[in-house]
């Protein structure tokens, strides 16, 4: 069984030969979990925080929701904004493998090439937020003039929709915001006001220019969300994956206990638990909080599989998206090497 041919899925192969323990086996089993709940009909619901684009998570992200192995979002503003930075303004970017050596008047002189550093790379102003700002701010100005309300994340479905793909300079086929706006996925996009286009729509709006009333507020959004959460939540239900903490978690994973306790209405919890962290596990943390702890708010139940990989992110997800896109290209396969290694 261990020479199991794997020409075919040699990711997953890997997966099931070498991760067998502490934090590879949490990523192994998590995985098996995700494709039974997808194979089984399930949906998959994604609360993603951190710098996932700006680490180009696109590119193992975008072709899993082609392949309907996602069915949701809720992200925070960088996210969203950056997804959409990286198609426009890829060749732009700068690196700085060397990051951790950075002195002070190093990132000073970053800041003074118009630079924005996220860890190891760099977002240029000129060639993302200010070639951006033209695009989307008239969408703005147009909607407080004719009293047009959308929510945050549906401007930005609108414009990558609309910008000229041979004028950017990155891959459409690894934007995510692209993949999940031709699908017409529900996105949440909590606390957005701090994103630099959150930053930038509150200028608009202190100078006059814009309403605020044009983005429909977070509260119309959990609204809005309880149907959402109702339809993806069908028959076998719908599972939650999360990389990081924070709002981009916190927001959408209440949906279930305010459906049933505020709205009165008979809810299914999530089916699925898997979040991605290197918070370890500490007091009065929610990011460090054991899943377990959401039974006792009525977010999960004994019976849903629970998964925490203390990881980096961007080492974790590639991996286990590559492999869910194997076995969703070839299941039978998958399901007989899958067999082999676990119960062989």
């Amino acid at each position: 069984m261990r020479d199991f041919h794997s020409a075919q899925m040699p990711i997953l192969h890997f997966l099931l030969k070498n991760y067998k323990n502490f934090n590879a086996r949490a990523t192994r089993d998590a995985l098996l979990a995700y494709w039974r709940h997808i194979e089984a009909g399930g949906k998959m619901f994604w609360a993603m925080a951190g710098a996932m684009s700006s680490a180009q998570l696109g590119i193992s992200l975008a072709p899993a929701i082609r392949a309907g192995l996602v069915h949701g979002f809720s992200v925070t503003g960088a996210n969203l904004e950056e997804s959409l930075f990286r198609l426009v303004a890829h060749q732009h970017y700068r690196d700085f493998p060397e990051y951790r050596y950075l002195s002070k008047k190093d990132d000073d002189a970053i800041l003074k090439q118009h630079m924005r550093r996220v860890t190891d790379t760099s977002i240029p102003e000129d060639e993302a937020f200010r070639a951006v700002e033209k695009i989307l701010v008239p969408m703005w100005v147009e909607a407080s003039q004719s009293g047009g309300r959308l929510f945050w994340h549906q401007y930005f479905y609108k414009l990558i929709q609309s910008v000229a793909l041979e004028d950017c300079t990155g891959f459409p086929d690894e934007c995510w915001l692209l993949a999940a706006a031709h699908a017409n996925l529900p996105i949440v996009v909590p606390g957005y006001e701090d994103s630099t286009f959150g930053n930038i729509f509150a200028s608009y709006v202190k100078t006059g220019e814009c309403s605020a009333a044009i983005v429909k507020s977070g509260i119309e959004a959990m609204a809005w969300f309880y149907d959402e959460y109702l339809s993806l939540s069908q028959d076998p239900g719908v599972g939650f994956f999360q990389i990081g903490g924070g709002i981009a978690g916190d927001f959408p994973i209440c949906v279930v206990p305010s459906i049933k306790y505020d709205l009165k209405q008979e809810v299914k919890p999530w089916a699925y638990f898997c979040q991605i962290s290197d918070s370890t596990t500490s007091y009065g943390s929610y990011s460090g909080a054991t899943p377990n702890e959401k039974i006792t708010w009525d977010k999960l139940t004994t019976e849903t599989p629970m998964f925490v990989i203390e990881s980096d992110a961007t080492l974790v997800v590639p991996l286990i998206l590559n492999a869910l896109l194997e076995c969703s290209e070839n299941p039978q396969q998958a399901n007989a090497m899958i067999a082999a290694f676990i119960e062989g």
